[in-house]
């Protein structure tokens, strides 16, 4: 999984003249510019969504750059069916993984296996830019939840 994603950094990074694509990514030339992704502009700060939908490999898929204001976080700590990795570009704040609070520092990649409870807060005194990619594999079936019981923030 992670050379897959790893290779979509590379495309997006790479690649200079492509218009954006808000959903189903099939080709390595696209490139969805910050400025082009849309603006979605909430209390805690912004996120900028880049590629959802599908690509040959994923599903269920999601790419994007999330600006947090300081003192806040985009939602309580959370779990959901996909996996995700989040990376700080830049600030600082605190990472939630599983019932664990530690220290999220610029260059920093979370990885959230399916299910389990992770987020991040901006704890600093400028805005905490992050990068996530969040999706399900295609041919694999969606994980199982393992406590079913449990709502989107694991009460």
């Amino acid at each position: 999984m992670r050379f897959i994603v790893l290779g979509l950094i590379l495309v997006v990074a790479g690649c200079q003249d492509a218009a954006p694509t808000p959903s189903s990514v099939e080709r390595s030339s696209e490139v969805v510019r910050l400025a082009d992704a849309g603006a979605d502009q909430q209390d805690w700060g912004v996120f900028y969504p880049h590629f959802t939908g599908e690509t040959p490999a994923t599903r269920d898929m999601l790419t994007g750059v999330a600006d947090i204001k300081p003192g806040q976080l985009i939602h309580p700590p959370h779990r959901h069916a996909e996996e995700e990795f989040l990376m700080v570009i830049s600030g600082e704040g605190t990472w939630s993984l599983k019932g664990e609070a530690f220290p999220a520092k610029a260059g920093d990649i979370l990885y959230a296996a399916p299910w389990d409870i992770h987020g991040i807060e901006n704890t600093g005194a400028e805005t905490l830019r992050f990068v996530v990619f969040k999706y399900n594999p295609q041919g694999m079936a969606v994980p199982v939840d393992p406590h079913p019981q449990r709502g989107e923030f694991g009460e």
